[in-house]
């Protein structure tokens, strides 16, 4: 590369570094850049500065950032025009962090309400938790149309999230039902010519089947899941994927799963998760208060073989219940030999805000404590199942485990 050419690589880039900076700053007193904006980068600009500029207070469109709780976002026509225009500009992925954005910073509660708009909106799991928990104020005219988004939403993360989880724990079980030591009318004879043709005997033309591997003995279940969530506020996206997830380990017949809801009151959803889950999800009550402890005794109720039981808390700890007698439960189901792990969260937004008190606590007994991202979720259950290293595996998988404290 020439000396010309290096020069003006280096002054593409820079330009391209103050585009950037300029789209971030925003314009006016914000812009202490001098940078000029092309025609598209200034609809762009548009887009952004409605909804994070500083000094913006578009009654259309909602209030500034020092004044979040202002505007009610009701002019239809300048929301459904900005809608369009952050679906024209961006990507998808981003669309969808904006659109969040919008409801939280601005109050733009009508993206949801009105149904015209809802049809524009870019659909993912945080819309899904929005509109269950604002499900008793959606208009009569727009409740078909949230269902329908989230329908679609749903059975996309389904089609994700199905294949890897009943491969992981089918995989996982497979291996344990295997009978190394199996009666004539147990032999799985296929698997066991494959496992013996290092010893076929040419001039007898057979094998010899120095090894025999059989079917198993087949029970009705050979674990029992658990899974316990929190349906507070904060923890309405790890609801919708733990419903998912439950839903396509209830379709593999070697596990048992329960699936208990909480707040201050516990729903046992065991017997619905197979039916529609649009509906189980809109028979819920996001948010609310937490009792714990409560959901953690309807819990070991259901416990009858803890060797084989797995309970998987999916909860932030933010106990609004008895604490002292919530430790003293998960000390018990601990001592039984319950396989016991908590879930800060069970979503794609990281580690949220929890107690460190109580995690702290639950950590010294032997349970393993982190965020989890679904992704994750199918190879956590393969390693649940077979009785694996969590705290080893999740080393693995560079995930933070919260370190214990006896006192």
């Amino acid at each position: 590369m020439t000396s010309t050419e290096s020069q003006l690589t280096n002054t593409l880039e820079q330009d391209e570094r103050n585009r950037r900076w300029r789209l971030i700053l925003g314009g006016h007193d914000a812009d202490g850049i001098g940078q000029s904006l092309s025609a598209h980068d200034q609809k762009l600009d548009q887009c952004l500065a409605s909804l994070y500029g500083q000094g913006s207070n578009d009654p259309d469109l909602g209030s500034s950032k020092r004044s979040r709780r202002g505007g009610s976002g009701k002019s239809q026509p300048k929301v459904s025009r900005w809608l369009g225009d952050i679906r024209e500009y961006f990507p998808a992925s981003v669309c969808k962090v904006m659109q969040r954005d919008a409801i939280d910073r601005l109050g733009l509660e009508s993206l949801l309400l009105e149904k015209e708009l809802l049809e524009q909106v870019e659909a993912d799991v945080h819309l899904v938790a929005q509109l269950i928990s604002l499900k008793n104020v959606i208009p009569a005219k727009t409740k078909e149309t949230a269902r329908l988004v989230v329908n679609q939403v749903l059975e996309e993360l389904k089609r994700k999230l199905e294949a890897p989880t009943r491969e992981a724990i089918t995989g996982t079980l497979n291996r344990a039902i295997r009978n190394p030591r199996p009666r004539h009318n147990e032999i799985d004879w296929r698997r066991t010519i494959l496992a013996n043709l290092k010893h076929y005997q040419a001039e007898y033309q057979t094998i010899i089947p120095e090894r025999r591997i059989g079917f198993g003995r087949k029970r009705s279940s050979l674990k029992d899941i658990i899974l316990c969530v929190d349906q507070s506020g904060s923890m309405a996206t790890s609801v919708v994927y733990s419903s998912i997830f439950a839903a396509v380990m209830a379709s593999v017949p070697a596990v048992s799963i329960k699936l208990v809801i909480f707040d201050t009151s516990v729903v046992d959803l065991s017997d619905q998760i197979q039916a529609d889950p649009v509906d189980v999800l809109f028979g819920l009550n996001l948010g609310g208060g937490t009792d714990i402890n409560q959901a953690v005794a309807y819990c070991e109720s259901l416990i009858t073989r803890p060797e084989d039981s797995i309970f998987i808390m999916i909860s932030d700890l933010m106990e609004g219940g008895d604490q002292r007698r919530m430790l003293k439960r998960m000390h018990s189901l601990v001592s039984s030999g319950v396989q016991c792990i908590t879930l800060l969260s069970l979503s794609d937004d990281g580690a949220p805000w929890y107690d460190r008190h109580n995690t702290e606590r639950f950590s010294a007994m032997g349970i393993p404590c982190f965020a989890c991202t679904p992704d994750l979720f199918p190879d956590l259950m393969a390693h649940a199942l077979g009785k694996k290293d969590i705290a080893g595996w999740a080393a693995t998988q560079n995930i933070n485990l919260i370190r214990g404290q006896s006192s």
